[in-house]
């Protein structure tokens, strides 16, 4: 049986559409699947929405609807962002879902059995638009007398009961784990500002409201809802079952990662582990704290007029060059930017006229100087040896680039597979071999035909459809695509001996152009 690889994005709040930072995420989150999918494992990933908390009560009222049927619209979208980027999740959860409500109800039982909840009375500052607690000391000036967030977020002195959960005593547990398990969180710059947070001190930590009831019922306290971060992260479990002892439990937790933005690590990390210690439920291997995408370098906000829909940035560019681009583009760990010019450049120079026109020579000539019929057993050239052995090295290099959540050092590694083909093809010159040569000839255009499709196989994690209608095209069998039949020495010589041939090709990746007014 394959090992398991679990994966989960944070789960999308839907008070309004999803804009590109949540495309980012399931785009990175998709990519991390496939490459596990690929490398052999049984991966199951878990994306989804988190419907409850004030700020959607409050929306719904605005718009005069109740907050379910805002959530059943809102949640929609999120779903078919995800369909539309071809993000391969396994599980769409839902913290409006019956079983969730089991789900965080059992938790939460499981933390008051351990003696780690207890009733109090909550007076400090609270921030609806993060849904978070603050202390005084994280507070910030604003205009005026005003106090914000840490996050720059209005925030409001609340007084109200409430449940509070024994954060303090998982001070010196939560510093011990992370200390004996360095990756826990990644990267390094987000573990050295958590650790320095907790080694500051924790206070018991607000976990249930009283001034709305948009939530999952606190059990045996009328009155009380869950605060939205109890209800939230439990989401992770509740797609496998929790609290029965399902297979899915026990085959798939603790999740090998949580990916997250960098603007929520310290509720999967503080709050998440502490709340699993007392639960007595292993924790996540690994949480990773992206950073955001900027445009043309600014924060996206509504008052600025440069929030991005994600789906017209797919529409307009195609979603496997806009998932490219993503992934290439931005060092994974750190913000990011980008700008309509900036993916056409990349994805033109890269996709189109490095990879792409590659691609489309090859089988061109294949099928114009050999009838698109495949030979085997040509004499091999050292030449063709030394760029099997280039591209073979790339494409290690991408492979455990990718592992490491290094998207675009591994898209740089296999970019130099590609210029070396390229390099290759000029000094071959098989279009000048026709007539002198044409044995070699032969030899070059089946080398050229093998480093193609593992280029392909490669990258297919990042460009799934696309990739899908070259190895079509080349008669590379579905359920050969991932990274094991790079291994596979005999697949030229079976496609051959299958007797198939190739057909008139048509390329993968079109040319961009910068659309009518969104040049800079």
């Amino acid at each position: 049986m394959a090992d398991p690889f679990y994966i989960t994005t944070a789960i999308a709040y839907p008070n309004g559409k999803p804009h590109i930072g949540h495309a980012y995420e399931a785009i990175a989150a998709d990519v991390i699947a496939r490459h596990q999918r690929s490398e052999g494992k049984a991966v199951r990933f878990q994306t989804g929405t988190d419907e409850h908390g004030l700020k959607m009560a409050q929306k719904a009222r605005d718009l005069g609807v109740t907050p379910r049927a805002l959530s059943d619209e809102m949640s929609s979208y999120f779903r078919a962002m995800c369909d539309t980027l071809n993000v391969s999740y396994d599980v769409f959860q839902r913290t409006t879902d019956e079983s969730h409500y089991k789900a965080s109800q059992a938790i939460w039982q499981a933390m008051e059995a351990n003696g780690d909840l207890y009733l109090d009375r909550y007076e400090g500052w609270y921030s609806v638009r993060d849904e978070a607690f603050y202390d005084e000391s994280e507070l910030v000036a604003g205009e005026g007398e005003e106090k914000l967030s840490p996050q720059g977020t209005p925030v409001e002195w609340t007084v109200e009961e409430s449940w509070f959960f024994r954060l303090s005593a998982y001070q010196e547990p939560l510093l011990a784990h992370y200390a004996a398990n360095p990756a826990f969180i990644s990267p390094e710059s987000r573990r050295n500002e958590v650790v320095k947070f907790v080694e500051g001190g924790l206070r018991d930590l607000s976990v249930s409201r009283t001034s709305f009831d948009w939530g999952v019922p606190v059990p045996g306290s009328p009155g009380h809802v869950m605060y939205v971060w109890v209800d939230a992260l439990t989401n992770y479990l509740t797609g496998l079952g929790y609290p029965e002892k399902t297979p899915e439990m026990e085959r798939w937790w603790p999740a090998d990662i949580h990916l997250i933005g960098k603007d929520i690590v310290r509720f999967h990390t503080v709050y998440w582990p502490a709340f699993l210690m007392s639960a007595k439920l292993p924790l996540p291997r690994q949480v990773f704290g992206h950073g955001f995408l900027l445009h043309r370098g600014e924060k996206m906000s509504k008052s600025l007029g440069n929030v991005v829909d994600p789906l017209e940035l797919a529409e307009t560019f195609g979603v496997d060059s806009l998932r490219y681009f993503l992934m290439r583009e931005v060092s994974f760990g750190q913000d990011g930017s980008y700008s309509a010019e900036a993916i056409v450049t990349r994805c033109n120079a890269e996709l189109a006229n490095s990879f792409g026109n590659l691609a489309q020579r090859s089988l061109s000539m294949i099928f114009k100087n050999m009838g698109g019929s495949l030979k085997v057993d040509l004499a091999i050239a050292p030449a063709d040896a030394g760029l099997l052995h280039t591209v073979a090295e790339s494409i290690a290099c991408m492979r455990e680039a990718f592992t490491a959540l290094d998207f675009s050092g591994g898209l740089d590694a296999w970019m130099r597979g590609v210029f070396a083909c390229n390099a290759y093809v000029d000094e071959q010159a098989p279009w000048t071999l026709r007539k002198t040569d044409p044995a070699r000839m032969e030899a070059v255009l089946m080398t050229l035909l093998k480093v193609v499709r593992d280029l392909a196989l490669a990258v297919r994690p990042v460009v799934p459809s696309a990739i899908d209608r070259l190895l079509d095209q080349m008669g590379v069998a579905a359920d050969a695509r991932d990274y094991a039949a790079l291994d596979d020495k005999s697949w030229l010589s079976d496609l051959a001996a299958s007797g198939f041939s190739l057909s008139q090709p048509s390329g993968v990746f079109p040319r961009l152009e910068v659309p009518v007014g969104e040049e800079a």
